[in-house]
């Protein structure tokens, strides 16, 4: 037998069982596939953009191909709500492509674990004992002095003689507060200095971040397409000298947790020392402690950064709700003195303002695949076992059957009706739903409305000099997470007195 036939032979089974598989089950309509590549070559960059226009021509559920795998997308409130509630339990596992088993070790943390007795046990540490109110409000002196040495550092920038009335790039200033605030709630340190200098470990960290985004990039079309994939093998060197460093790293830092608690005799309220201290009780390896912190700072960095980043360019393209805004600010907290989260309930407005960011720009708008463990049925199609399910978040918060005038930038929709944020009503979806919603959501939503609340109160905002707030590009990059295509540039006056933008600093 000549020795090409061989692959012809594999190749040619796996398509027509592949065939056979699509005759049995009635599967959801969707653009036709080609063989092997399925609808890989169709999909364009920006996919929940995509995906919902395909949504539009075939209906709310969709098949697409990625290669051999069939990923299933539903795009309005009553699928997202039969997948994430009705059917939750048959599809809460998680398809981990070879980059995410690399990273997760092979689904040992929380994000990338399927669903069985290790997920139910790191769920509970999270519900229980990492993100309760108590432990969040111990940590809230981090979160409060991040926010104002970011007001100190644009009062710095504008208050300049030499950047009168230039703009300055809002991302920058959202993006410190953001790596400042993770790295300090998981790890118990800040890597930056009052200078701005990054130390030796915050540049070490830095520097493993864009590593793992770059390694996860490398991957392209062979994770969907199994039998090319000798053609593009994984680089196991690489991905063993990233997780070995990634690890010496966590190592270090928890290691100079265990001698400062030693030394002092009490534990922290950081993540990282209740990690450490909760390790005997639920019986957690050093792998999975690992893999718990990096959950945190891959969920938590650049979440609240982009959802601020949008929030601002809606406010400044919406003049008057930056102005009702910042009339119910002066109210509340008037001219002599700052914000504080326990203002917060006294500030209806401004926490509509930020729910309508998340529902118009929600940072992760295709939810991570659900991978079914079982054969579904959803909306009377057939979701065969090991398939991928998606809820298209930023879809079902644009669905015109739930929202009236959906595309408007309206935080007062939110006074007429009161809609749930963490998952229990399945028109806005930002932090997910069911078994495998977003633990750490309320810390995200605190940090968002702390961080608009300051810059609203302190400073007036206004598009750059000759862009007229109508010209503000609000389209997205291509990617996991939704960054502004073109990052907002925006102009900061002061509207407080001077002695209010000095950072409150606390050592904890």
């Amino acid at each position: 037998m000549p020795p090409y036939l061989l692959p012809i032979s594999i190749i040619t089974i796996l398509l027509l069982y592949k065939l056979y598989q699509r005759m049995r089950f009635k599967l959801p309509p969707g653009p036709r596939p080609l063989p092997i590549v399925g609808n890989l070559y169709d999909i364009k960059p920006v996919r929940f953009r995509c995906f919902a226009e395909w949504a539009q021509a075939y209906g709310p559920i969709i098949s697409v191909w990625f290669g051999s795998t069939l990923n299933v997308i539903v795009s309005n409130t009553e699928l997202a709500k039969e997948v994430l509630k009705q059917h939750d339990q048959q599809l809460a596992d998680r398809h981990r492509n070879r980059s995410a088993a690399k990273f997760s070790k092979d689904g040992k943390d929380l994000i990338w674990a399927d669903y069985g007795p290790h997920y139910v046990k790191v769920r509970k540490v999270c519900t229980l004992e990492l993100f309760v109110p108590k432990r969040l409000e111990a940590l809230r002196p981090i979160r409060e002095d991040e926010v104002t040495a970011m007001v100190e550092s644009i009062f710095n920038h504008c208050t300049n003689p030499e950047n009168k009335g230039k703009s300055l790039l809002v991302k920058k200033y959202l993006g410190a507060v953001a790596f400042n605030n993770i790295t300090r709630l998981a790890f118990g340190k800040r890597f930056e200095t009052a200078e701005g200098v990054i130390d030796e470990q915050g540049l070490e960290f830095k520097a493993i971040v864009a590593n793992g985004l770059k390694l996860g990039a490398s991957l392209a079309m062979a994770e969907h397409i199994p039998w090319l994939r000798w053609m593009f093998p994984l680089e196991e060197q690489a991905f063993a000298k990233h997780e070995a460093r990634k690890d010496r790293l966590t190592r270090a830092i928890m290691e100079e947790h265990t001698l400062a608690r030693e030394k002092s005799g009490g534990a922290k309220q950081h993540f990282v020392d209740a990690l450490l201290t909760l390790q005997e009780k639920y019986d957690l390896s050093e792998d999975t402690i690992i893999g718990l912190l990096w959950d945190m700072i891959t969920a938590g960095m650049d979440t609240t950064a982009i959802s601020v980043e949008w929030a601002m360019a809606e406010l400044i393209k919406n003049p008057r709700a930056q102005q009702k805004a910042q009339e119910e600010l002066d109210r509340v907290v008037g001219f002599e003195r700052v914000v504080t989260e326990s203002d917060f309930p006294s500030l209806p407005y401004l926490q509509c303002v930020a729910k309508e960011a998340l529902r118009l720009h929600p940072p992760t708008p295709l939810m991570l695949p659900h991978r079914a463990n079982s054969n579904v049925k959803i909306a009377g199609y057939d979701i065969p076992k090991g398939s991928n399910v998606h809820v298209n978040v930023w879809a079902v918060a644009r669905d015109p059957a739930a929202w009236k005038n959906p595309l408007e930038f309206r935080p007062e929709r939110f006074l007429e009706e009161d809609v749930d944020m963490n998952g229990h009503d399945f028109r806005l979806l930002p932090f997910g739903a069911g078994r495998r919603v977003c633990p750490g959501a309320q810390l995200g939503i605190n940090l968002v409305t702390s961080m608009l609340g300051h810059l609203l109160h302190h400073f007036d905002w206004t598009p750059s000099e000759g862009v007229k707030p109508d010209e503000i590009d609000m389209s997205e990059n291509p990617g996991l997470v939704t960054y502004m295509r073109t990052s907002l540039q925006a102009v900061a006056t002061p509207r407080l007195p001077s002695h209010l933008y000095k950072r409150v600093a606390v050592d904890m």
